[in-house]
């Protein structure tokens, strides 16, 4: 039960710090002389990013208790060596979440910057590179 719960709760941080650095990029790339009334949209949406990731933090503690609780719980039930991979199992679950959310990113930028290369490149040159990736694949 819980470990679907660390699921939810360390996916919910990743995806409102990256939401909360996305705005705090487009913050700073914004001219410093740009109106108080642009800039205020985004100011609140950085003030409720944080909030949601302090509440979400709030949560993820919750589930470190009910980790910590379970845990005590299987301490009698398992075997030491049995306890150890369970306690390493779930260190590794958060760990490959946010791993995972790491390459999902690498990917999705890796994709932008090839979108953007086709569309700079002419009609005849997009089919040209197209065919140059699609045999690099095949290999």
């Amino acid at each position: 039960m819980f470990i679907g719960d660390l699921d939810k709760v360390v996916s919910l941080m990743l995806s409102l710090s990256g939401r909360l650095l996305r705005v705090e990029a487009t913050l700073d790339a914004l001219d410093p002389e740009t109106d108080h009334h642009e800039r205020l949209p985004l100011l609140e949406k950085k003030r409720q990013l944080m909030r949601q990731l302090s509440e979400a933090q709030d949560l993820k503690d919750h589930v470190d208790r009910r980790e910590q609780a379970v845990s005590r719980v299987l301490a009698c039930c398992f075997s030491p060596e049995q306890h150890r991979d369970y306690s390493h199992f779930v260190k590794m679950k958060a760990a490959l979440l946010v791993e995972q959310r790491q390459l999902e990113d690498k990917i999705r930028l890796g994709e932008e910057q090839l979108r953007g290369l086709r569309e700079s490149l002419g009609p005849k040159r997009k089919k040209d590179w197209t065919l140059a990736l699609l045999l690099c694949n095949k290999h």
